[in-house]
């Protein structure tokens, strides 16, 4: 049905100008790379970027920022370019951003609203959905306009008196009633999931993860032969999905693909998402997955670092996977395991380059977390564990029994001790 002239304006992409502030000190990207990653964000957000500015300070304004002058000198060019939406490539307090509003005359947002935004359009699960909404509630509720922080009337006090609540107390009342019911149904999926894990615990379990779009359910769908959502915007996979590959060895192992991670994700958002992203702290193996396009790589595997020491998955054993090197000819992965990066390994997900070597690399990280058996087994459901959760050195046939040499997880190597070799010994 076409679109009535009078409603265009509903219908049409919002007109975004976006404020990025250097600090004058360190930080894993640059005012200027934070800013490109902000526009990029807005855009997969839906919004159109009509301009930019990027303002040099030492300290923040409390009230604004960026200061009173900078913001008329916003205020001005915001107008000038038609804009109906500044983006902050910074978190703002509920203060600023009222303040800011105010002072702009335009609706205002910051860098985790912009993400949580995108998260809200990618979630196709059931928790996936729960889980953007407790964030951005939770994001929200101190920046409901009306008594500041204060979430209760029943105190007293001068201004606070007087007949009945306020709509915004009903409000305030609603959302952390909100809250409350969005924890409760999030546990509940929470304890669903790990009964789930505990049916799967026999297969090692290898997380895939990295800078968003940096390709990681591509590798996957690529390893593991899948058919997952892959798409070449931020934040493509928020729901974490786990499919099952057959390493070279034979053996069997469970891939996991995770949310993309990014800088300037406030600790507040990695919180609400941990239990999404408690796919890494569980894994006996990760795979961080690196784009050789970026132009900001080491800078983004600063940030993919720091992330990983926060969710406790610093130091698990690990490939860096450098990716789409078919689209940067020349590119010397050489020169990161000089920096100090953990088994480069050149790869494309998209033309299957490198994965074979890849998945030889998985298979010798998971066989160092076994234990080395000799076994004579008959052929039955044992022997078939033993390939499906071991890896094989070698195998010879004897009157209808197998002698297998295989490295097996602990927990299967105790069940083995029954039948280990005569020549072997206990």
């Amino acid at each position: 049905m076409p679109v009535r002239a009078e409603d265009a304006d509903r219908f049409a992409p919002e007109r975004a100008y976006l404020v990025g502030v250097d600090w004058g000190k360190a930080a894993a990207l640059t005012a200027e790379e934070s800013l490109t990653e902000l526009e990029n964000l807005v855009r997969a957000a839906g919004a159109e970027v009509v301009g930019g500015v990027i303002q040099r300070r030492t300290k923040p304004d409390a009230a604004l920022l960026v200061g009173s002058g900078k913001a008329r000198e916003i205020a001005a060019e915001a107008r000038e370019a038609e804009a109906n939406l500044v983006a902050f490539d910074e978190p703002l307090t509920p203060a600023q951003q009222r303040n800011l509003e105010e002072k702009l005359d335009v609706r205002v947002v910051d860098r985790p609203t912009v993400i949580l935004d995108i998260f809200a359009q990618r979630a196709r699960t059931n928790e996936g959905r729960l889980q953007v909404e407790l964030a951005q509630l939770e994001y929200e509720l101190p920046r409901l306009r009306g008594w500041g922080g204060e979430l209760s009337r029943t105190a007293g006090g001068i201004g606070t008196r007087g007949p009945g609540e306020t709509k915004l107390e009903i409000d305030r009342r609603r959302v952390m009633k909100r809250i409350a019911t969005l924890k409760g149904k999030i546990k509940d999926i929470s304890r669903r999931r790990s009964l789930e894990r505990a049916g799967r615990a026999t297969l090692p379990l290898v997380a895939i993860v990295g800078y968003t779009n940096s390709g990681k359910t591509t590798l996957l769908n690529r390893l593991a032969g899948a058919e997952a959502y892959a798409a070449d915007v931020p934040f493509a996979t928020l729901d974490p999905f786990v499919k099952r590959a057959r390493l070279p060895s034979g053996r069997a192992a469970l891939l996991a693909d995770t949310v993309g991670l990014i800088s300037n994700l406030p600790a507040d958002l990695v919180a609400a998402f941990r239990a999404t992203m408690e796919e890494i702290r569980l894994a006996d193996t990760i795979i961080v997955v690196r784009d050789v396009t970026a132009a900001n790589l080491e800078a983004r595997a600063k940030v993919v670092e720091e992330l990983l020491a926060e969710l406790g998955a610093r130091e698990k054993p690990r490939v860096d996977a450098f990716n789409k090197v078919d689209l940067a000819p020349g590119f010397d992965v050489g020169r990161f395991g000089e920096l100090g990066f953990e088994r480069p390994l050149a790869i494309s997900a998209a033309t299957g380059e490198g994965c074979e070597r890849l998945l030889e690399l998985l298979d010798e990280l998971l066989a160092q977390e076994g234990v080395r058996v000799v076994a004579e087994l008959v052929p039955g459901p044992l022997l078939a564990e033993v390939y499906e959760r071991g890896r094989v050195r070698a195998r010879d046939y004897r009157d209808g029994r197998v002698r297998v040499v295989a490295d097996v997880p602990a927990e299967l190597a105790r069940r083995l001790e029954a039948y280990v070799a005569a020549d072997e010994g206990v």
